[in-house]
């Protein structure tokens, strides 16, 4: 496939909304409501897509819409953060390090400076102090479908899906990778350096992204 052609076809997605991104505004729910569409992850890659104005989140399988959920999401002065973030670390029962212990159950960590997906009071409206908190039972369920590493967007207010193509795949015509764009809105921050004594998961990033490309 040639690099103009692989442009237009980006161009297109981009554009074009999924079919199931219709069904965002027929879903009525209230506050910590859910609903499943379908059950299990499906055959696409599984992502969530997260709207602070609109207080929900959409899960979807490729481009098919398979669950969405209440939330709520930063109050004043702890806004949550938009951007694209993959998940870091998973924990069933987790207490916070940051707010008086608070039970966290089926945590699931977007930063190592706080931002998390948990269960937890879902009032419909922006309550917490940063994380996105969902309705017990769909947190349950969701903590079942995750792995680490499994993205999720924090938008403003979109929530239809928006996978896109990777700068590196109109560079590479035999590439078929498909990701989120960068993640945005906060700069990166390290774990902490007792993250592996503490049975912390850690990413690790291919070292041959990093090799020079040989001039032909």
């Amino acid at each position: 496939m040639h690099k103009p052609l692989l442009s237009v076809l980006a161009s297109l997605f981009a554009l074009a909304p999924p079919a199931q991104a219709a069904v965002e505004t027929e879903i009525a729910l209230a506050p910590g409501g859910y609903r499943w569409l379908e059950q299990g992850g499906g055959d696409g890659p599984l992502y969530m897509v997260i709207s602070i104005e609109k207080q929900r989140v959409h899960v979807y399988s490729g481009d098919r819409l398979i669950g969405a959920a209440s939330v709520s999401t930063g109050m004043k002065g702890h806004r949550t953060p938009t951007g694209d973030y993959p998940i870091l670390q998973k924990r069933q029962w987790h207490r916070s390090n940051l707010y008086s212990n608070a039970p966290m159950p089926f945590m699931q960590r977007l930063t190592w400076d706080g931002i998390a997906l948990h269960a937890g009071h879902n009032p419909g409206y922006p309550a917490s102090h940063g994380c996105i908190r969902l309705p017990y039972a769909f947190a349950r369920q969701l903590f079942a479908l995750t792995k680490i590493g499994t993205l999720v967007e924090v938008t403003q207010a979109r929530l239809s899906a928006a996978l896109k193509f990777d700068p590196l795949v109109l560079g590479d015509p035999g590439s078929t990778v498909v990701s989120f764009g960068p993640a945005t809105g906060r700069p990166p921050v390290l774990p902490p350096s007792d993250a592996e004594e503490d049975g912390v998961p850690m990413l690790d990033i291919d070292p041959a992204i990093f090799k020079p490309r040989l001039r032909r």
